[in-house]
C-alpha cells in the first residue's frame, strides 16, 4: 500500500492507494497542536477574538521560527497562552489559517522586531497567520498546569523552557481544553 502526500482544502491528507489498483481514498494527516505566547497588554485572545485572524509576527528565536515554518500547517490547533500576566495561563484557543510567509515586520524600520542584518532577498523569519477559535471563560493557570499530573512532561512546564512557540502532545492538549471546559476539541 503507498501513500502520497498531497494538499486538500482543509490542509494535508494522505491519499493511500491501495494494491491491486483499487481506488484511493483520503485520510486527514494528523493535526498538530502547539502553544504560542503573547503578553495580554501587547496582543490578547480578546484582540484576537475581535481581529478575527492576525499574523504571528516578530519571533525571533531560530528554533521557535523553525516550529512555525517547518512543523505548523494549515488547519493546526494552538493554545493561546497570555505570558507576564497576573496569573499566566492559557486564554483560549486559535488556529494555524495558512502556510507559514515571510515575517514583513523584519523588514519595516518603525518595528520594535525590525532585523538589519535579514537580507531582502533571503529572509530570515517567517511567520503564520492564526484565527480566533475560543476564549475560556477562565484562563487555565500556569500553577493549575504545573500541579496536574497528567500533564508531566509538557515542554510549557519543563524548567528553562521560554520558547514563545513550541509543540504540545495531543494528550496535553485534549487535557488543558477538559481543564479550561473548552467547547473546542483536539481532533
Amino acid at each position: 500500500m503507498a501513500c502520497v502526500r498531497t494538499r486538500t482544502t482543509r490542509g494535508y491528507a494522505a491519499h493511500v492507494v491501495t494494491p491491486g489498483g483499487g481506488l484511493p481514498y483520503e485520510r486527514p494527516m494528523a493535526r498538530n497542536h502547539w502553544l504560542m505566547k503573547s503578553e495580554p497588554d501587547v496582543y490578547s485572545i480578546t484582540d484576537l477574538k475581535r481581529d478575527k485572524v492576525t499574523g504571528w509576527e516578530g519571533v525571533r528565536n531560530y528554533q521557535a521560527r523553525n516550529f512555525m515554518r517547518d512543523g505548523m500547517k494549515p488547519d493546526d490547533l494552538v493554545l493561546f497562552y497570555h505570558s507576564n500576566a497576573n496569573p499566566p495561563g492559557v486564554a483560549g484557543v486559535a488556529r494555524v489559517v495558512g502556510p507559514p510567509v515571510v515575517d514583513p515586520s523584519q523588514f519595516d524600520p518603525k518595528s520594535h522586531y525590525r532585523d538589519v542584518d535579514s537580507p531582502p532577498g533571503a529572509p530570515r523569519w517567517i511567520m503564520v497567520n492564526v484565527g480566533f477559535v475560543e476564549a475560556f471563560a477562565q484562563p487555565v493557570s500556569l500553577e493549575t498546569l504545573r500541579n496536574d499530573p497528567a500533564l508531566a512532561g509538557m515542554p510549557l512546564l519543563q524548567k528553562g523552557q521560554r520558547l514563545s512557540v513550541q509543540p504540545v502532545g495531543p494528550k496535553h492538549f485534549a487535557h488543558v481544553l477538559k481543564l479550561a471546559g473548552a467547547r473546542t476539541r483536539a481532533g
